[in-house]
Parts: C-alpha cells; structure tokens; sequence
C-alpha cells in the first residue's frame, strides 16, 4: 500500500471490474417520483436552465413557488428553446399552480467565458438576496478526437464549461449561500466519472473530455465540502454531485463530437431516461430533507439519480482532492482573484 503521507504517491486506481459496475448502475431506465416540496420564498439559480434537464428542473421549481434565475447563453444553437421562451412557460406552469407573484427571469451566462461568468455572479450578488440554492447544471457532450477546442480564455471547451467555470461561479456566488438559513450546491456530475482517467495531464488535452473532467468536478467538491466544513460562516452549506441517469437531450446533439461522444449519444436512445426524469436527481438533491448536511452525512456526496452512490475512490482521498483542488486554483489564479478566503488550509 502506498504512503499515505507521500505527496507523490500515485492516485487509488479501482479495479476494471469496480468502475465498469459502479459505471452501468448508472442505467437505470426506471421512472421515478420524488416527493412534492414547498420553495416558497427561495431563490435558485439554475445554470443551462433553458434546455434539457435544467429547463425541466427548474419547471418543477416553480410550481413549488420558488423564484428562479436561469443562466443562458444569450443566443443558443437551434437545437436548444430559446431563454424568453422557457421564461414564459416557466411563468406559466408556476402560476397554473398558484404561484403568480414569483420571479422567473434568465440572466446572460456562458461558461466558455469566465468575464460571462463573473459578471452573472457579481449580477447576483449585487441584488444582495441570500441564495438559497445554487444548480451547476450547464455542460457540452462535444469533443473533438483529442484535438483540444479552446475557449478564448485558453482552456479546453470540456474542461471549462463542464468544470471550471462552475468552480469560478459557486466561489463567487459562496458569501450569498452563507447568509441563506440552509444553502445546498447540486452539481450534475455524471456515472461517467467511472471511466475516467485521474491524471490531471489529461484535463485539457481534449482526450476523454467528458470522463475526466467530470471526475475532476465530483472530486473537487468534495474537497470543496470538506473545507466549507472548517470555516464557521460556510459550515451549514451542503454540496452534492448528481449523475441524471444517461439522460436523452440535446446535449448529445452538440457538433464535434469525438468518437467517444458519437458512441454515447447512440447509446442514449436506447438505455436512455428522458429530460424530465434526469431532473429529478437535480430536483429531488436541492429539496429532500435528507439530502441535508446533517442527514447526508455532512454532504460532499454523490446520487445514482435519486439515490446515494458510492463516487470514485480519488473523491473520498485526501490528496487526490489536494491535487485537484491545487490544480483548479493555479490554473485559474483562485487565490489571485480573493476567492479562497477561508478555504485555504
């Protein structure tokens, strides 16, 4: 067994046998219900709220009586509905059930670019709104047969719309989730964290995008979790990653998509749940009372759609998450920003 004490060691590699079955309980094409919740007076921000399973998370948000928040891109591809018109359906479904006095509105927020980014947080933290509920949802299922597609802020499309930017929202976004009475952070993570690869060379290389990164991401919360834990101002937030079960969206309909994302969208259709059933795990994280820090055992988990699964062993590793965590911050200037304060350790 490797020195747990050596910074050097090698990350814990589960067996081929382990990730591949940890990987297929991931289809689970069963229909499911979760439980009705009162959000009245919460406010939410849903990131890729217009489309797929975010536009359908935050449909049933509102007939809840939640107040909602979509971030969008300002002019989506034709195969996504356009943020106006979700806005208005939104609207609609909450008042059909008696919540006409909510706010649904959707924000500009591209996660290809930080400076979107930045400027939909700051937005928010301007209205000075404690936010009761954060939903890292938006992502691409593109590739690019490991010949990396850069944003203009020079990282790989995957690596920054699937990861990164999250990471740059939810720490700008932590001072108004610390004054909400119990704030809760769902990240749609993925079962595709089974067949990653931990070796953060790979994060940006454009190969296994989608694997890798979303490895990187349920191991960068947990991480997150734990330090939120030692801080007293953010030690009632609770994280969770979330795998939607392999949903059918547009998402799949992304261009350029590599070999391994051409295979999986195949796949989608015939093992496959659809939009409104992968919200669920979305839904069901942000408003089950057990999905609360206390009940979840102090959160930083991860949910098979509706239910706790165990995540790869390098998300429960301390330096596995050390790594990781180093990793974003330096490839980001986390620290640089002032978005570490009380985080570092």
């Amino acid at each position: 067994m490797a020195d747990q004490s050596d910074p050097n060691r090698p990350a814990v590699n589960p067996s081929k046998l382990w990730t591949n079955w940890q990987f297929f309980q991931g289809v689970n094409p069963r229909k499911l219900s979760i439980p009705d919740a009162d959000l009245r007076g919460k406010w939410i921000l849903i990131t890729g709220g217009n489309s797929g399973i975010g536009r359908e998370a935050a449909l049933q948000f509102a007939k809840w009586g939640a107040n909602i928040v979509l971030g969008c891109r300002p002019n989506p591809p034709p195969r996504e509905p356009r943020p106006d018109d979700v806005v208005e359906e939104i609207k609609t479904t909450a008042k059909a059930s008696g919540h006409e006095h909510t706010t649904i509105e959707w924000w500009e927020c591209d996660m290809s670019k930080f400076t979107s980014v930045e400027a939909f947080g700051k937005r928010w933290l301007e209205t000075n709104r404690p936010l009761d509920i954060l939903a890292n949802n938006a992502g691409t299922g593109g590739g690019n047969d490991g010949k990396p597609k850069l944003t203009s802020d020079g990282f790989e499309m995957l690596h920054q719309v699937n990861f990164i930017s999250h990471v740059l929202l939810t720490l700008i976004l932590l001072p108004s989730l610390a004054r909400a009475p119990e704030p809760r952070i769902i990240c749609t993570t993925s079962n595709m964290q089974y067949i990653g690869v931990f070796d953060l060379t790979n994060a940006n290389n454009g190969i296994m995008s989608y694997p890798n990164n979303k490895l990187y991401f349920q191991t960068w919360l947990t991480e997150l979790q734990a330090r939120l834990l030692k801080n007293d101002k953010y030690d009632h937030i609770v994280v969770h990653g979330v795998h939607p079960g392999f949903t059918i969206t547009n998402i799949w309909g992304s261009t350029g998509m590599d070999f391994f994302t051409k295979v999986a969208a195949v796949v989608m259709h015939y093992v496959g749940v659809d939009a409104q059933q992968g919200s669920l795990a979305i839904t069901n994280a942000a408003s089950n009372p057990q999905w609360g820090l206390k009940q979840s055992g102090g959160g930083g988990t991860f949910a098979n759609r509706i239910w706790q699964a165990k995540p790869m062993p390098q998300t429960k590793d301390p330096e596995c998450r050390r790594q990781v965590w180093d990793f974003v911050a330096g490839e980001m200037n986390l620290k640089e920003r002032g978005l570490l304060e009380g985080l570092e350790v």
